[in-house]
């Protein structure tokens, strides 16, 4: 169902930022990557999501994408600002709403309109308090619904964002190393919030108002603590056993790794994977399989050569 990682200097070997994900999706679905131009857009402009239309922004990136084939937004992806995302599913308390903005269509939107990290983060949540979040999250089962958490990052930092409804709060992380999975980890440190995220935590009991929030533990639909055992407290442990050595490369065979499940074979698998190095000079590289399984299958360098910030 999902591992995201990240780890910034000086858990890195070289002083640079390196970002990975995998993609569980269902088994029968197919993911492709793929390439979109940015450009500018006039007045009144408006893009079809997977399910619903909203308004175009002013100016959108160039991106590269890992997308399931049926939906228009992407499992994890890439911009010419050097910003990368990935996203995954989590269950919150929150209803669980109607046909609205899916966690990859956010994905995308935060790429084609964040040219940092921190600014990606505004432009998904700006967006999930103005449309919602709901729908299928695959092709074939109305019923397979969620919530969403998204690890954001650029050259200088990472933000986790995590969701419940149009509720979120979002941590920085400025070093060392950081993962998610499929529940919400964020605890009592919020960097940013949702304005009166405490308040309502509070009036639909979740929280009783005494001493900080808890987004987790209001918010998460089962236990706040991770399990030891869970492929979240093991994504961190083989992030900290590398703890100043991580490469790309250090980060693909951790992406590749059985004992852990983070490389997950069965009725859900891991459908695509990437790995992207982020460096303060530009000089970005990313990898994709855009193939199931990335214990059978090479990682394969996208080149962003022919993508232009727009200025």
């Amino acid at each position: 169902m999902c591992d995201t990682l990240v780890a910034l200097p000086p858990a890195t070997a070289d002083g640079v930022v390196i970002f990975g994900k995998n993609s569980d999706r269902p088994y029968a679905e197919t993911q492709s990557v793929v390439r979109h131009p940015g450009g500018r857009h006039g007045p009144g402009a408006t893009v079809r999501c997977t399910y619903v239309e909203i308004p175009q922004a002013g100016t959108t990136y160039p991106v590269l994408l890992s997308c399931p084939d049926w939906m228009w937004g992407a499992e994890m992806g890439a911009n010419a600002c050097g910003v990368v995302i990935g996203n995954e599913a989590v269950w919150t308390r929150e209803t669980l709403g109607p046909p609205a903005l899916l966690g990859m269509d956010l994905v995308r939107l935060g790429l084609e309109r964040g040219a940092t990290a921190r600014a990606a983060v505004e432009v998904i949540t700006d967006l999930l308090e103005a449309h919602g979040q709901g729908g299928p999250c695959a092709e074939d089962d109305a019923g397979f619904t969620y919530h969403n958490s998204f690890l954001v990052a650029d050259a200088a930092e990472a933000w986790v964002l995590e969701t419940a409804g149009r509720w979120w709060a979002a941590e920085r992380v400025t070093e060392g190393t950081r993962n998610i999975s499929n529940g919400l980890t964020i605890r009592r440190r919020m960097d940013l919030a949702a304005d009166g995220l405490a308040a309502h935590a509070t009036d639909r009991g979740y929280h009783r108002g005494e001493g900080p929030l808890d987004f987790a533990a209001a918010f998460g639909a089962g236990p706040a603590d991770v399990d030891p055992y869970s492929r979240q407290a093991c994504g961190a442990r083989l992030l900290e056993g590398q703890r100043g050595a991580i490469t790309a490369e250090s980060m693909m065979d951790i992406l590749r790794d059985h004992d852990s499940g983070i490389c997950m074979h069965g009725a859900f698998r891991t459908t695509a994977s990437m790995v992207s190095e982020l460096r303060p000079d530009g000089r970005h590289r990313h990898w994709m399989t855009g193939a199931p399984h990335p214990c059978q299958v090479p990682f394969t360098e996208a080149r962003l050569t022919d993508m232009q910030t727009a200025s």
